[in-house]
């Protein structure tokens, strides 16, 4: 049999759970190694890996791949056992043992391609880009989106981004939160972007349609950690340190117009923590129309989150120039305003509901 010592050719595979790998998976890099054609590598079960697992007996095949990712080959069926395919990683193998390995790229390991998409830029020059990201489009692929995120649009619409890491992205939107997102164009633009958004001297500002009518103060100033929901790990939640992780996190709420049953608000952040606007919201009993995860429920034609981001403001990373972008909120968003009689304009004066 042919050694794998004698194969040129290698494949770069991902796993998520790796410190290499970076907490998103594949990196840039790492995508730019692929080979696209499969490669075979053959060996016999040592006599050391008697009566082993069978993910544990490939890993001499092919040493610089993870275990999990030898598991899925296992699962797709890319793995043979004396001429015959063997699905279970589990499956105990015996010395003398003929292994055949073909190694193909897993979801993960594809993740870096660049897919033609529809995306709107806002701005650009040298160092960076503001695109205005739709509803619906998640920013970086992960398990279960593995292909068809903005990362995925950005390397097709700019080849520059390839060499940035993570394609330039150095904050994200919720898959179903419309708006404004700042893209760098450079590993320079990168790093200052990073800094300025850790500094929290980037300015984000969001609409938000909450149930119920708002009462009180114009404006409100939420200051509650945040972290996993204790009772749900799919969710997020408010916290108390002292017995759960989490982490702090602050909203302004800035009241702007009521409806009946719903009321429009700005939201400006101060931390940038998982589901903050919408936690937040319900926390003060104002769920988003249509955020079901967090309590809301649909309005009009509205089907996901009410939330989206319409203003953006920072310094430029490298020349430090001002720069304010607004983007106006999308048909859907505007449906909802219109069926609720929420009026809006671009810049509508802040009065208290109670005429303060």
């Amino acid at each position: 049999m042919q050694s794998f010592l004698d194969q040129g050719k290698t494949i770069i595979s991902t796993d998520p759970q790796s410190d290499a790998a970076g907490e998103d998976g594949l990196g840039p890099d790492e995508a730019d190694a692929l080979v696209q054609d499969p490669e075979l590598r053959q060996g016999a079960v040592s006599v050391s890996l008697h009566g082993e697992r069978l993910d544990r007996a490939l890993v001499p095949l092919a040493p610089e791949f993870s275990r999990s990712y030898l598991q899925q080959l296992v699962d797709a069926g890319w793995v043979q056992l004396n001429g015959k395919v063997v699905t279970k990683p589990s499956h105990k193998v015996k010395v003398g043992d003929a292994l055949q390995l073909e190694l193909q790229p897993t979801p993960q390991s594809q993740a870096f391609k660049p897919e033609v998409m529809d995306l709107e830029v806002v701005y650009q020059d040298a160092h960076l880009m503001v695109i205005n990201k739709p509803a619906g489009l998640v920013v970086h692929p992960a398990p279960g989106n593995w292909s068809g995120t903005l990362l995925n649009g950005l390397l097709a619409l700019d080849p520059k981004i390839s060499e940035v890491p993570r394609a330039g992205i150095v904050h994200r939107l919720d898959k179903d939160t419309s708006g404004l997102m700042v893209v760098a164009r450079s590993r320079l633009a990168m790093d200052a972007l990073v800094q300025a958004i850790a500094a929290r001297t980037v300015s984000r500002q969001y609409l938000a349609v909450g149930h119920k009518a708002w009462s009180g103060a114009a404006k409100v100033t939420v200051q509650a950690p945040i972290g996993r929901d204790p009772r749900n790990r799919l969710r997020m939640a408010v916290v108390d340190l002292l017995k759960s992780p989490g982490k702090t996190a602050q909203t302004d709420f800035i009241f702007l117009a009521n409806a009946v049953d719903a009321c429009l608000v700005r939201c400006v952040l101060h931390t940038g923590r998982t589901h903050q606007i919408r936690v937040h919201m319900a926390s003060i009993g104002h769920a988003l129309v249509a955020d079901a995860v967090y309590g809301g429920s649909a309005s009009g034609d509205m089907t996901r989150q009410a939330l989206h981001a319409f203003r953006l403001a920072f310094a430029h990373p490298m020349t430090g120039e001002p720069l304010a972008f607004e983007a106006p909120v999308p048909p859907d968003f505007e449906r909802l305003l219109d069926f609720l009689g929420l009026s809006y304009n671009g810049a509508p004066p802040l009065k208290s509901p109670c005429g303060a």
